[in-house]
């Protein structure tokens, strides 16, 4: 009798199209799951801390036009957050029922959107960058960076969208392998490119940050490519064919349904972080640069959260999928566990270590003082930011978006804002006040998703 012997990429395919993530260890399932989206968040964030070192050298101008930029880029990036919450959800109850023709209906509407919405951005965005960047009274050359980095960008915003669209409905059918594979490759090629194109090395031109930017579109627009090839040829559980592809307006209208609430809270983040830079903008360049260096060494440390979160959403919706409410619960509170005790020990690290943290990124006294004040102030917030990261990612899993939307609501409007801008012109905190309101709202956040999630009504959400 012939023994076949499997080779360790046919076991790999097999698992990852036939492993059911709804039975054995919650534990083991987790962070099988879960590790490689905290390695894809990693990698994104390296590639924006390559970006702030290499810009870092053009001066702190540079500096504040790309982190200005960055937050306006957030209003782009609600939209995608949005359907992509509506992908996950829809996906893994779908797969979770073993309903797997159902997922790829759902991945294929969500790339269709993706088409079309990319190629509004890259219109849109390149005729009015500078005119929205200059409404938010910065000095006139931090304009002219931001706007220069965010052209540049938009030229592949539409392969962009295609790939994030086709990466997050991998992961949501419980593939989180090949997803981080892509990531390593497109990221791979951003960061060997942005020194060379940013500051003119051998062969390139020198570009400044449309050289950070474009070594950002050469590197998605690959991973982009491979992701269209992936889901055309049944590399993955999710398998697109041409009727998948075909506007279905019934699934495209559940999937909004889903999306539109977090679309919305995103968006309204988003707005939300645009005001707060019109309360920090009046202290100055140095303010801006330092207020944008820890906005991206917060980014490295909400890695986890956001990559366990996403673990546990895609968990919590293939459980509600298959049936099992209460492996989805023990699910989610095992991922806050993990969080909690990585983000206690990084509040230890930067209580010491704030001034050589920042320190990497800008050689200024100034910003490395102000910035080390800011990150030490940070860490009231980021004590409970396990509750806020994991506690919506499983709410938004579940597909039950409204609630996550009103308390995001709450909390950025009601709460961070007014108290920034009190803290801020009214005190003599000044700068510091704006960093303050910021921990205050990841502390509300943190409190009302808790409670929300106690109440397990989550559980009975149909989508």
């Amino acid at each position: 009798m012939a023994v076949t012997i499997e080779s360790p990429k046919s076991r790999r395919r097999a698992f990852i199209l036939q492993k059911d993530w709804t039975k054995g260890s919650v534990i083991r399932n987790l962070m099988l799951l879960s590790w490689p989206m905290v390695v894809m968040e990693s990698l994104w964030v390296v590639s924006q801390i390559s970006d702030l070192v290499w810009v870092g050298r053009l001066g702190s101008q540079a500096i504040a036009g790309v982190g200005v930029a960055n937050i306006l880029l957030m209003l782009v990036y609600s939209v995608d957050m949005g359907v992509i919450t509506g992908v996950r959800a829809m996906v893994a109850r779908h797969v979770g029922a073993g309903d797997i023709e159902g997922a790829n209906r759902v991945a294929g509407q969500a790339v269709l959107f993706g088409v079309v919405w990319g190629l509004l951005v890259t219109l849109l965005g390149i005729l009015l960058a500078g005119p929205i960047l200059s409404l938010l009274g910065t000095d006139p050359e931090v304009v002219a960076e931001g706007a220069a980095y965010m052209r540049m960008l938009f030229v592949g915003w539409g392969v962009f969208e295609v790939m994030v669209m086709g990466l997050y409905a991998i992961q949501a059918s419980g593939d989180t392998i090949r997803p981080m594979m892509i990531e390593g490759i497109m990221r791979a090629v951003h960061i060997a490119l942005c020194p060379f194109l940013v500051l003119g090395i051998w062969i390139f031109p020198e570009l400044g940050v449309r050289g950070a930017a474009l070594s950002n579109v050469a590197g998605q627009t690959l991973g982009g490519i491979i992701i269209i090839w992936t889901l055309l040829t049944g590399q993955t559980r999710v398998r697109l064919k041409l009727r998948d592809l075909r506007i279905a307006p019934a699934i495209m209208w559940r999937l909004l349904k889903v999306g539109i609430p977090a679309l919305i809270m995103n968006l309204q983040l988003a707005v939300g972080n645009i005001v707060l830079m019109e309360f920090v903008v009046p202290f100055g360049t140095m303010a801006v640069a330092a207020h944008s260096l820890t906005s991206r060494v917060e980014m490295f440390l909400f890695v986890p959260g956001i990559g366990l979160g996403a673990g546990a959403g895609v968990l919590v919706g293939q459980n509600l999928g298959a049936g099992q409410p209460k492996r989805a619960v023990r699910t989610a509170w095992l991922a806050v566990s993990f969080v909690q005790a990585f983000m206690m020990a990084c509040c230890v690290a930067i209580l010491i270590l704030a001034e050589w943290v920042v320190g990497v990124f800008s050689a200024d006294p100034e910003v490395i003082a102000l910035g080390a004040m800011l990150l030490r102030i940070g860490t009231a917030g980021y004590l409970v930011m396990a509750l806020a990261f994991v506690l919506q990612n499983s709410i938004a899993g579940a597909g039950d978006t409204i609630p996550i939307m009103i308390i995001s609501i709450g909390a950025i409007w009601a709460i961070q804002l007014p108290l920034a801008f009190f803290l801020s012109r009214a005190t003599s905190l000044g700068i510091y006040g704006v960093r303050w309101a910021m921990a205050a709202n990841l502390v509300v956040s943190g409190i009302a998703y808790l409670t929300y999630f106690s109440l397990g009504r989550w559980k009975r959400k149909k989508i």
